[in-house]
């Protein structure tokens, strides 16, 4: 398996990969949900995507997909590279028990 780099800006993101945070499973999730190319993220809402994930898939997510997810939408808006860590208290605080 080949390790993409991460990219340190949106404009330097070429694949979903490179997004911080982004693996080749949560990749994979976001490709299930139709985004192809990081630059889709910028204008999706990360609870809908979360939201469609858990319908698409038949089960509730572990939320901290809500958080890569928020993580990786405020990336590509252009927000510096954060780990998904960081997003939790966010989460709570918008979205409580998800």
């Amino acid at each position: 398996m080949v390790k993409h780099p991460k990219a340190v800006s949106a404009a330097d993101c070429e694949t979903l990969e490179q997004l911080p945070n982004v693996g080749p499973r949560v990749a994979a999730d976001l490709r299930r949900l139709g985004i192809r190319h990081p630059y889709e993220l910028a204008g999706r809402d990360p609870f809908a995507l979360y939201q469609e994930l858990g319908r698409l898939a038949g089960k509730r997510q572990d939320p901290c997909v809500l958080d890569t997810f928020m993580a990786a939408t405020d990336f590509m808006r252009g927000a510096p590279p954060a780990p998904w860590w960081h997003y939790t208290a966010e989460r709570k605080r918008r979205f409580g028990d998800v």
